[in-house]
């Protein structure tokens, strides 16, 4: 496990998290991989997650990445901390078509509370969208 890994049992506390996580359970989002730094989601499509033009829709596109964003940022945060975005850039880069859509997100760099992170989504192996994601640790309140 690399050093700056803070919490051994990092991949219990995303799979805790991510069951937690009823938007993901709606929209059937899984869990692929988990390592230190990284997380990968996937989406199979649904046609009541798509827009007018029958594309998954944007916000489905987001919701992943950011979620891949956060749970790869909490793989290197201390135990016990929960994690949240700070802010998100979408980019949008082809039309989002496929049976298989996946998140990749990954830390370019962990500090103590602040993160910031990229996520690349695929569709059936295209590049559709990417995310530049600002995360942020939050820790439970010191017990007296």
């Amino acid at each position: 496990m690399p050093a700056d890994v803070l919490n051994p049992r990092f991949q219990d506390a995303v799979r805790e998290s991510f069951a937690r996580q009823n938007l993901m359970r709606v929209i059937g989002a899984e869990l692929l991989r988990i390592a230190p730094g990284e997380v990968d989601l996937s989406l199979g499509w649904r046609d009541d997650l798509s827009q007018q033009t029958g594309v998954l829709h944007a916000g489905v596109i987001a919701s992943i990445a950011d979620s891949a964003c956060g749970f790869a940022a909490l793989t290197m945060m201390a135990a016990g901390s929960d994690v949240v975005s700070v802010e998100f850039k979408l980019n949008l880069l082809a039309p989002a078509r496929g049976a298989e859509f996946v998140a990749r997100g990954r830390v370019i760099r962990a500090g103590r509370t602040i993160t910031a992170t990229v996520a690349d989504v695929f569709a059936d192996g295209t590049l559709v969208a990417t995310m530049l994601g600002t995360m942020m640790a939050r820790r439970p309140p010191a017990q007296p």
